[in-house]
């Protein structure tokens, strides 16, 4: 074989190892009937949190749709939580990946991310087409117009209030598109996935309600009260449903602790894989805005969504559930403290938020 029938735009082409359909099925360039070039060569910078980058996957649909053919490199801090299977490579943030970047040509580039070091690799790589944010004369700066929006809203917290557009559309705007109700893409873990399916005997055919009880430790005041939290699970067990309290390890005592008071069931802490496995078997979930808001509406699950510190155009639920807030507002506009004595989510009553799921649970058996 001679050095110039190898395809290296074969969108199966690995570098210095075999290709999958070499390695399965011993097929060899230029004769392999597996050989699909690439059209377009796409570079998506996302590097956190890791919410963010759930609700960042529709671009990969979209640009699948628009250029068929082409391979997408992803590179972010959370690789773990990207979609295997629909993007062509994912790299870790690490300096061996940012160096190869830095030596490779792109068509189209994109950073969706402010920091330094993000809008720093966008202004490295090379690339035909430039869109996000970038860093310029020393500053951060936008790669195209249609990132000015975006930009805008991020700086100002007056002007993100006055924001109509949901993150997705603000993505897709950025990126030349428009939108078009392109879901999020999320793995589940196939063992860890039937090893849930005991959560259904559990519930013995009630309708399963996730109760995500926790919202990080950044903005505290998206806090509901744990009293609250013993009233809801009171309601749902007397609605005939199956509330399973859901949380990380900075909610593990309290979740123990509401277990014994209430009886409700609380499985326990696991690895990101199988958390997602495990929130796969709920029929709905309630959670504030926090990395669980993403992974539900990754799922395609009913949600109930607490806020009250954000603007709530931001989010997108794809019309499964509603959004609850304090029904005497919010002061404290993506604060972490709260500038009243009595705080706003003492004012998320319970039976409102059992109103919201009994709405939009799915039908009981």
């Amino acid at each position: 074989m001679e050095l110039n029938e190898v395809k290296f735009d074969c969108r199966y082409f690995k570098g210095g190892i075999p290709c999958t359909p070499n390695k399965k099925e011993g097929k060899v360039c230029p004769t392999c009937d597996s050989y699909s070039p690439i059209t377009k060569k796409i570079l998506i910078i996302k590097l956190g949190a890791l919410g963010d980058v759930i609700r960042t996957t529709p671009l990969v649909t979209r640009f699948r749709n628009e250029y068929p053919g082409c391979h997408i490199t992803w590179i972010t801090l959370s690789p773990a939580i990207l979609p295997k299977k629909k993007i062509d490579e994912i790299l870790p943030f690490d300096f061996v990946s940012v160096y190869g970047l830095q030596h490779r040509a792109f068509d189209i580039a994109i950073n969706l991310d402010k920091e330094l070091e993000a809008c720093a690799l966008l202004a490295d790589v090379q690339a035909e087409k430039k869109l996000g944010f970038i860093w310029k004369n020393n500053q951060l700066d936008i790669a195209n117009p249609e990132a000015k929006h975006k930009l805008i809203t991020g700086l100002f917290d007056n002007i993100s209030q006055s924001n109509t557009k949901s993150y997705l559309e603000e993505i897709f705007e950025i990126c030349g598109m428009k939108f078009q109700g392109e879901e999020y893409l999320l793995d589940i873990d196939p063992d860890f996935s039937e090893k849930w399916k005991s959560l259904d005997a559990k519930a013995n055919g009630k309708i399963i309600v996730g109760l995500n009880t926790g919202c990080g430790k950044r903005w505290l005041t998206r806090l509901w009260r744990e009293d609250y939290w013993l009233q809801l699970i009171k309601d749902l067990e007397q609605g005939g449903y199956y509330p399973v309290l859901l949380g990380g390890k900075d909610e593990d005592a309290q979740n123990q602790r509401m277990s014994t008071l209430s009886g409700a069931y609380y499985p326990g802490t696991f690895s990101l894989e199988e958390f997602i496995a495990l929130t796969s078997r709920c029929d709905l979930v309630v959670s504030a805005v926090s990395m669980m808001m993403h992974i539900a509406v990754g799922l395609q699950k009913p949600l109930i969504l607490f806020n009250n510190i954000f603007n709530p155009n931001e989010f997108h639920l794809y019309g499964r559930g509603a959004i609850v807030q304090p029904a005497t507002g919010c002061d404290c506009y993506f604060g972490n403290t709260c500038s009243r004595t009595d705080r706003c989510m003492n004012h998320l009553d319970p039976k409102s938020v059992y109103q919201a799921i009994e709405a939009h649970a799915p039908s009981k058996a």
